[in-house]
C-alpha cells in the first residue's frame, strides 16, 4: 500500500518538475520558472515539495523568489494591465490614468482581483512613448488614454474580450 504522502498531487507535480528541470542549486530560478508558468504565481506548498524533491533548501528558493521581481506569491489574473510610468507617459496622464482604473477595479499597483481576471503592475517603459500615456493589457498595446476611454476597455474584458 503506497503512502499517502507518496501520491500527494503536490509531491508529484514537484517530481515531475525537477525531473523535467534538474535538481541542482543552480536551477533554483528555472525550477521557480517552471511552478510560475504552470500556476501563474508560487504556491508555498509546491515550492515545499520542489525543495524537497530537489534538495535545494526551502530558505534558497524562497530567497531567490523574494530577490527577483518576476516571481510573485498570488494568483495572477486572466488579464495583466501593465501601466506605463515612464518620462513620456507621466507627463501625458499615467497617475490619473492608475487613479482611474484602480478606482474601477478596486485593486491598486500589485494587486489582483478577487474574481482573478485582472491584476495591476506598473513599469518603468513599455517604449510607446509617441502614444502615451499607454496601458498594455496582456500583448496588446492602448495608447492616448484617457480615464473614459480605460474604463470602456476594462468594460471589454470584463464582457468576456479575449
Amino acid at each position: 500500500m503506497a503512502c499517502s504522502h507518496c501520491t500527494n498531487p503536490v509531491n508529484e507535480e514537484a517530481k515531475e518538475i525537477v525531473a523535467a528541470i534538474g535538481a541542482e542549486p543552480e536551477f533554483a530560478i528555472p525550477l521557480l520558472q517552471e511552478i510560475q508558468r504552470r500556476h501563474t504565481y508560487l504556491p508555498e506548498d509546491l515550492m515545499e515539495a520542489v525543495a524537497e524533491a530537489s534538495g535545494i533548501p526551502i530558505a534558497r528558493l524562497f530567497g531567490v523568489a523574494t530577490f527577483y521581481s518576476q516571481f510573485r506569491f498570488t494568483p495572477q489574473g486572466k488579464h495583466l494591465i501593465r501601466i506605463c510610468k515612464g518620462t513620456a507617459c507621466h507627463v501625458a496622464g499615467a497617475e490619473l490614468l492608475a487613479s482611474s482604473i484602480s478606482d474601477e477595479l478596486g485593486i491598486t499597483e500589485g494587486e489582483t482581483t478577487g474574481d482573478l481576471l485582472f491584476s495591476l503592475e506598473s513599469v518603468a517603459c513599455l517604449g510607446c512613448c509617441s502614444l502615451a500615456p499607454v496601458v498594455m493589457i496582456d500583448d496588446e498595446i492602448y495608447g492616448k488614454l484617457t480615464p473614459k476611454k480605460i474604463k470602456g476597455i476594462l468594460k471589454e474584458y470584463q464582457n468576456g474580450k479575449a
